[in-house]
C-alpha cells in the first residue's frame, strides 16, 4: 500500500533561491502546489521564469496571486520613480519591499489551509543576501508560530510548517544543492531589474550575489547579462 505524500504550498519567484527550493521539497518528497506573487515588481520576466520552472518541475497546481505593492510603494522594485542601486548600501536597501515575505507567507498559508497542508516552503536566505529583516531566521521562526495561531487548522490540531531549506546556507552552496538537484539555472531570473527577456543588468544588488555564487561554487553561470 503506497504511503499518501504530504503537501506543501512553495513559494516560487523565478530566482535561484525559490528555483533550488521547489526542487528541494521535491527530493524530500512533498507534493508541491506552487506558488508566486505578482506584486507590482518592476519587471515581469521572474513570473515567466516561474511558470517555466514550474513546468518543468511537474508541481501538481501553480498559481500566480495578484496582489499589487505599488499602492503603498516604499521600495525601488515597486516604485519605478527611484532607481534601484547598484552600489552595495549601508544599511536595508531601497530594494526591499515592506512586508513582503509576510504577505507572500499568508497568501501562502491561506492557500495551504484550504489544500490541507501543512508544509510552506520559502526560499528566504539569510547569509550572502541584501540585509532584508524578513529573511532571517527568527522571524521564520516567529511567523511559524503566528501561523499556529492564527489559522482553524491550527485551533483544530494540524501543525503548521515554515520550511526555509536555504536559511543558512552561502549563495555557493545554494548553487551546488541546486545543481546537485538538476535544477536548471539558465531559466532564473534574480535581476532587480532585469529586461523584458530576462536579461540582467549584472550591476545590481542581487547580480552581484549571484555571479559571486557562480563563480566560489566553479559551476559556469548560465546568466544572460546586458
Amino acid at each position: 500500500m503506497s504511503i499518501e505524500q504530504a503537501k506543501a504550498v512553495v513559494l516560487v519567484s523565478g530566482g535561484l533561491d525559490s528555483a533550488t527550493t521547489i526542487a528541494y521539497a521535491q527530493s524530500k518528497h512533498f507534493l508541491c502546489y506552487a506558488l508566486s506573487i505578482d506584486y507590482g515588481q518592476r519587471h515581469l520576466s521572474e513570473l515567466n521564469s516561474a511558470k517555466s520552472l514550474c513546468a518543468q518541475s511537474n508541481v501538481v497546481e501553480h498559481k500566480i496571486i495578484k496582489v499589487d505593492l505599488r499602492a503603498l510603494g516604499g521600495s525601488s522594485l515597486t516604485d519605478i520613480s527611484q532607481q534601484v542601486p547598484t552600489e552595495q548600501s549601508a544599511g536595508i536597501p531601497s530594494t526591499y519591499v515592506p512586508a513582503r515575505n509576510t504577505i507572500m507567507l499568508s497568501v501562502a498559508l491561506g492557500w495551504a489551509e484550504v489544500l490541507g497542508a501543512e508544509n510552506v516552503f520559502i526560499g528566504a536566505n539569510a547569509v550572502d543576501y541584501s540585509g532584508y529583516p524578513d529573511c532571517r531566521p527568527e522571524y521564520i521562526d516567529a511567523y511559524e508560530r503566528v501561523a499556529n495561531l492564527a489559522t482553524q487548522a491550527g485551533v483544530e490540531g494540524s501543525t503548521f510548517r515554515i520550511h526555509a531549506p536555504l536559511i543558512d546556507l552561502k549563495k555557493a552552496d545554494i548553487i551546488r544543492l541546486g545543481h546537485e538537484l538538476g535544477v536548471d539555472f539558465s531559466q532564473t531570473v534574480s535581476c532587480y531589474q532585469a529586461s523584458s527577456l530576462g536579461a540582467a543588468c549584472g550591476i545590481c544588488d542581487s547580480c552581484r550575489i549571484r555571479k559571486a555564487g557562480f563563480l566560489e561554487a566553479d559551476i559556469d553561470d548560465p546568466t544572460i547579462y546586458v
